[in-house]
């Protein structure tokens, strides 16, 4: 499954506003990246996913402590989050969009990100109208930890428009842009040395922040940037944004899906996986190779035992079947009986009738005797069947007779 990551404009859409792209499989490498007006936005496929980011320079961000309750109810909370930042914003919060960090919880500081509301909503109305709804919005930076655990800077722009990002920032680890022209002061204010942060930059303007600077930087292209913002866990579709339903759903279980497939930090995870499930076929196929072994030795034993009993057998197919029917012949050879022939089956049911209860007809066929006339209560019924079960017989009520046969072998 294929992400479509898109930077949204900052300025108003129009069907001639190009958007910066990237296609990928599997979140970290590009397979395509342009820019292009929406209607000719490459297609993610249908299972594929539509990430739009928002510039760092659209996005303002707050820090608030929810009260005690104000996640309970996700309908009121927006009214809580325009309460708390109604005296810190300069424009009216109706105006405006919020969305609360992720894992937020009541009672502890939590990051509100703020952007234009009129221009978020028109901005992906643009993209649906293009055949290219967005599955999730994210910022194109966060604040929070950083990859590195420190301070970072990040330089983008157009040399006559070019802003520094830092990232990580203070003790409350903000995000804030600030033009490239104040970099010589925050070079005076960071750490030198080896403690510096570290410091990346688009192409465009990689030159004029190691003049500025003073301090070689790292090249990190807008594609690179925009593709570690689509990894992160923020969306800022929220409250009446926000998109639900079970394409959604299937998506974002496909993106994970997928990650997981491809994304390089999941490599020692899928080899663990696959040698997991081989050593898992392995066992099976070797327990079951042990299995088909003992049963075909067994099957061998039992042909062995009869050919060597009954030599007149030639060729055997079913060896109990065959060893039974073998023993049988034996016995009317001999003249001896079978406990399923006539006087067996009589002697038996004799001895456990109660003595008031005298059959009125008898009738005997395969091994069975129907004694017709005779009706036992429950309670007759099990004690005559405790004195069958010692001679290995047994006998049940059927239609007004008692049928009594030779207990099945287990």
């Amino acid at each position: 499954m294929s992400t479509l990551v898109l930077t949204l404009p900052p300025g108003p859409p129009s069907p001639t506003a190009e958007y910066g792209y990237t296609l990928t499989a599997d979140g970290h490498i590009a397979l395509r990246q342009a820019s292009t007006s929406a209607a000719l936005l490459p297609d993610p496929g249908r299972t594929g996913e539509v990430v739009a980011v928002v510039p760092a320079r659209a996005l303002s961000w707050q820090r608030v402590t929810l009260p005690p309750g104000a996640l309970a109810q996700a309908a009121r909370l927006r009214a809580v989050l325009e309460g708390l930042l109604e005296e810190h914003l300069l424009e009216d919060p109706a105006q405006l969009h919020f969305a609360l960090q992720p894992g937020a919880q009541a009672g502890s500081p939590a990051w509100v990100a703020v952007c234009d509301r009129a221009w978020l909503q028109a901005a992906l109305r643009a993209l649906e109208a293009a055949g290219r709804p967005v599955d999730r919005v994210v910022p194109e930076f966060a604040p929070g930890p950083t990859a590195s655990g420190q301070q970072e800077c990040e330089v983008l722009g157009v040399p006559e428009d070019a802003q520094i990002v830092l990232t990580g920032h203070g003790p409350q680890q903000a995000v804030a842009v600030l033009p490239l022209s104040a970099a010589p002061a925050l070079a005076a204010l960071a750490p030198a040395g080896d403690d510096a942060p570290a410091v990346r930059a688009e192409p465009a303007v990689a030159a004029l922040a190691e003049r500025l600077l003073g301090r070689p930087v790292l090249l990190h292209t807008a594609s690179q940037r925009a593709l570690a913002a689509a990894r992160g866990d923020w969306d800022l579709a929220q409250f009446d944004l926000a998109s639900s339903g079970r394409q959604r759903a299937l998506r974002r279980l496909g993106s994970a899906a997928n990650a997981f497939a491809r994304a390089p930090q999941w490599r020692a995870a899928r080899w663990a996986l696959g040698l997991a499930v081989a050593v898992q076929l392995l066992g099976l196929n070797l327990w079951a190779w042990q299995d088909q072994r003992a049963l075909a030795a067994q099957q061998a034993g039992t042909r062995a035992i009869l050919t060597q009993t009954f030599p007149s057998v030639q060729a055997v197919v079913d060896a109990p079947v065959q060893m039974q029917r073998e023993l049988a012949l034996l016995r009317q050879a001999a003249g001896g009986m079978a406990r399923g022939d006539l006087e067996p089956l009589m002697a038996a049911a004799g001895a456990a009738l109660p003595a008031s209860r005298v059959p009125g007809q008898i009738e005997y066929a395969s091994g069975e005797l129907l004694l017709r006339g005779v009706e036992l209560s429950p309670e007759e019924l099990t004690a005559m069947n405790q004195r069958l079960a010692a001679d290995g017989y047994a006998a049940r009520s059927q239609e007004g007779a008692l049928l009594v046969r030779p207990q099945e072998s287990p």
